[in-house]
């Protein structure tokens, strides 16, 4: 399939002001609660992913040199998945849950129940523009709520794409699709939404928490940072090898749950260079191009400096192509830790690996950096695998894999400290974008007077025992 032309980048027109105004009569009409519309929205979510696959592929082919069965998994696989998940199990979760009370409070009933929050403001990222963009709808949509998909203007051909399709499958009353730079997203978030979820990296990350302050906007940050991974010395290295190479070349790198940098043990750092080296080879043995596609010039020039600037020893690859923004898949060996390679977040084809002597010693150097938003151990001893688990605080884990549990509805994916703030997928984003009420009810009668002023020296004492 032939790429589509990139789409000129559009005049950035001002945010129609009106617009979250009737979302929110749309949403106050009460149509986005009943559990009709969202498993009817989300079921047209579906279809949309099916029906519009191959356009959607072209689009992804365009903005970032993916396609075929990488484009696939890594936005409409995901993504239906995250839709059809939350459709089935939409019924359960909005019932009420109920709660115990204290022997004080009876007889009464005490329940939490879910209410949507009004109107959502998504932005999406460039590196997943499809899934990271259309996976929090649905959770906005499973909650009931209104939204606003902002998506990333450095991914334009799906941009376009997603203002083409969206109005065409979904409730257009309530749910919009409105395209822009940086402007329009400070003018989005300058109005005021009941929430905004916002996928990216943590500098503009602090610019969408600082903006949505002054209306008291709550935020969920999903960022990155250097997620790490620790092979010890009693890892299958085949294995680890190809799930290391696989998910780091996914998206030429470009993940924020990639594999950004190797701690191996030692004795096993050699072999380990040299499989990941030998995997690398065998999963391009199709490709007639040494390098991969980095999405625009900024990020090339950012990497390459990196490449410039290491002092570890280039193991493998190495190469730039600056005319058509390309880079060799690239190993570094015992980098510098001050290096800028080991103080970013890498976000491309570039994988630092380092020496360490024990699992304590990789321990301590994940620990003295800020907290990532994954963190990988391969080894054959599951105390071990606990025991990296338990010291290393990271917004996820995973033991002898890589990334995989970001496509687990059942798993709540998100960041901590640096790496993000708040967890969606699955009922965790239902619930994210839910309000829960907590709610008394309690019949009129027994109405002790006891309850009531002027007290006796003996109601006071019988309510100090009771309350």
């Amino acid at each position: 399939m032939a790429a589509p032309t990139l789409p000129t980048t559009p005049v950035v027109e001002p945010v129609d002001p009106t617009v979250l105004s009737e979302l929110r009569r749309y949403h106050a009409s009460g149509v986005t609660r009943d559990i009709g519309w969202r498993t009817g929205q989300l079921e047209a979510l579906e279809r949309m992913l099916d029906e519009c696959e191959s356009d959607i592929v072209a689009a992804l082919d365009a903005d970032l040199g993916r396609a075929g069965f990488d484009a696939w998994l890594g936005d409409i696989a995901s993504t239906k998945g995250e839709a059809t998940y939350a459709r089935k199990n939409l019924k359960k979760w909005m019932k009420r849950q109920k709660q115990s009370l204290p022997l004080a409070q009876l007889p009464a009933r005490g329940w939490v129940q879910y209410e949507p929050l009004g109107v959502v403001l998504v932005i999406g990222p460039w590196n997943y523009p499809v899934y990271l963009t259309l996976g929090p709808l649905v959770a906005a949509i499973a909650a009931g709520n209104c939204a606003v998909l902002k998506p990333s203007e450095m991914a334009p051909a799906s941009s376009e794409l997603l203002a083409r399709i969206v109005p065409q499958y979904l409730d257009t009353k309530a749910l919009r699709v409105i395209e822009g730079d940086a402007s329009t997203t400070q003018d989005l978030l300058a109005m005021g939404f009941d929430h905004a979820v916002f996928t990216g990296g943590t500098e503009v990350g602090k610019k969408i928490m600082a903006a949505a302050a002054p209306t008291l906007t709550p935020v969920t940050l999903e960022l990155g940072g250097k997620s790490p991974v620790y092979v010890a010395a009693d890892a299958d290295l085949d294995v680890t090898a190809r799930r290391i190479a696989w998910t780091k070349l996914l998206n030429s790198g470009q993940t924020c749950i990639a594999p950004d940098y190797v701690l191996a043990d030692r004795s096993v750092v050699d072999e380990l260079v040299r499989k990941i080296g030998e995997t690398i080879a065998e999963f391009r043995a199709d490709k007639t191009e040494p390098t991969v596609k980095i999405v625009n010039a900024r990020q090339f020039d950012r990497l390459s400096a990196y490449l410039d600037a290491t002092t570890g020893r280039i193991a493998l690859g190495g190469g730039v192509d600056r005319e058509n923004l390309r880079i060799e898949p690239t190993v570094v060996v015992d980098p510098d830790p001050d290096d800028a390679v080991m103080e970013n977040e890498i976000f491309g084809p570039i994988l630092p690996i380092l020496t360490v002597d024990s699992p304590d010693a990789a321990i301590a150097f994940v620990n003295a950096r800020p907290k990532p938003l994954a963190s990988y151990v391969f080894t054959s001893s599951k105390a071990l695998g606990q025991k990296m688990i338990d010291a290393i605080p990271s917004g996820g884990a995973v033991v002898n894999h890589i990334a995989m549990h970001c496509l687990i509805p059942s798993l709540p994916f998100g960041g901590v400290g640096a790496s993000g703030m708040g967890a969606y997928h699955g009922r965790w984003g239902f619930e994210a974008l839910s309000h829960r009420k907590a709610v008394l009810a309690k019949p009129t009668k027994p109405d002790l007077s006891l309850i009531y002023p002027p007290y006796s020296d003996r109601a006071v004492k019988l309510l100090r025992r009771m309350l």
